[in-house]
């Protein structure tokens, strides 16, 4: 047969850009990590875009997982571990090191390292620090791999909430009552360092709520309603972060607002409003993510309420220099006043997390939005941001 009308070089069919999303950590929300990477994983578009799952162990170790996203959901109050869905615990995942290849190699001991192809954004799903504060993104940066959301500096000021209110505070954004306490000077004089505390509680009332500085997601924090549970309070958060933020209670309704990068640039979701929880204290841990306390969405505030408190999220989100994407939490206080607590530059992810929320009632729905955070890495390139 002849085969000269044949075509001699078909082209190749467009590969599709690949995806590695990267979840689990050594923070104290590893748990969390991997329920957010379950929900991603389910909902990202495999026509569009071929997807790498990885995950990092408590240790530190990157190690390739199933990719099986309901093994990742909580399950009699129980949350997963990346250790469940390891291909292999001995074997580690090396992303490239040279900016000119996005090659991502698997290595296992006395086995040739074997190529796994290239990856063309890294959609990090972690939260808390060595993820979510800068140092898994500055990792990124020297690979040269395009990823999802804030770069080095906004990860890291989104992080440590001290320095994010300092940024907040110098672009006139309102903040509430609080004070740090530092690992040294704790070490150096105990005595003084709860005299500061007791003072703040003084000259604000209680109750306080002491912080980890640099953690999210709820854990470690107390609620103090008087001098009797405050050296426990203390203890509670630094056994999560050496550097304690305490805050005094800001008396008003819980709001909050998402931002999303479009190509035109960070707009405002609808806002919500968290309740008070009927069986907790306050908005811990247990509320948001065992028992799923639900927000309402949209918050019933009035027009103007709404107008501003969205202008006050985008605000934030240009103040510490985000991308992508932000979370940012508000007191409305008793004088109509909004006062901002903190943003989130990787907030709560899941279908019923309030961000992924608060855009569906903006209309853009689950899957759209993790499609327009990959699509806001890939038009970035890496390098100073």
């Amino acid at each position: 047969m002849s085969t000269e009308n044949l075509p001699q070089n078909p082209e190749q069919p467009p590969r599709k850009p690949r995806v590695a999303v990267v979840f689990g950590g050594r923070s104290s929300e590893h748990g969390i990590s991997m329920v957010t990477a379950g929900a991603v994983l389910s909902a990202i578009d495999r026509t569009k875009y071929d997807v790498l799952p990885i995950g990092i162990t408590r240790e530190g170790r990157w190690v390739l997982t199933a990719d099986e996203p309901e093994r990742m959901a909580i399950a009699d109050r129980r949350l997963p571990a990346v250790e469940e869905l390891a291909e292999s615990t001995d074997g580690a995942v090396v992303l490239p090191v040279d900016p000119a290849s996005r090659e991502v190699v698997y290595s296992e001991p006395g086995s040739v390292p074997k190529a796994l192809g290239e990856v063309d954004v890294v959609f990090p799903v972690l939260h808390g620090p060595y993820g979510e504060d800068g140092t898994l993104q500055g990792m990124l940066e020297l690979s040269g791999v395009p990823y999802v959301g804030a770069g080095v500096l906004a990860s890291a000021v989104g992080q440590d909430k001290e320095y994010m209110k300092r940024i907040f505070t110098s672009y006139g954004l309102k903040v509430g009552p609080y004070m740090v306490i530092r690992p040294r000077e704790w070490e150096q004089d105990e005595s003084a360092a709860r005299k500061k505390i007791i003072d703040l509680a003084g000259e604000h009332g209680w109750p306080l709520f002491v912080k980890p500085a640099r953690a999210g997601s709820s854990i470690g924090i107390t609620k103090v309603d008087d001098l009797s549970g405050l050296d426990e309070a203390i203890a509670t958060a630094q056994a999560h972060d050496p550097k304690i933020l305490v805050e005094a209670a800001v008396r008003g309704r819980e709001i909050e607002c998402g931002v999303l990068e479009f190509e035109d640039g960070p707009r405002a979701s609808v806002p919500a409003e968290i309740p008070p929880p009927d069986t907790h204290a306050y908005y811990d841990f247990e509320a948001k993510y065992i028992d799923s306390t639900p927000g309402i969405v949209p918050a019933p505030l009035t027009g103007e309420q709404t107008a501003e408190v969205r202008r006050l999220a985008v605000e934030a989100f240009e103040a510490v220099s985000c991308e992508g994407l932000v979370r940012a939490d508000f007191f409305l206080d008793e004088d109509g006043e909004f006062v901002i607590n903190e943003i989130n530059t990787l907030p709560g992810f899941t279908p019923i997390s309030m961000y992924p929320q608060m855009w569906q009632a903006s209309g853009v729905g689950y899957p759209e939005l993790i499609d327009r955070l990959v699509q806001a890495a890939l038009r970035r390139s890496t390098g100073l941001r």
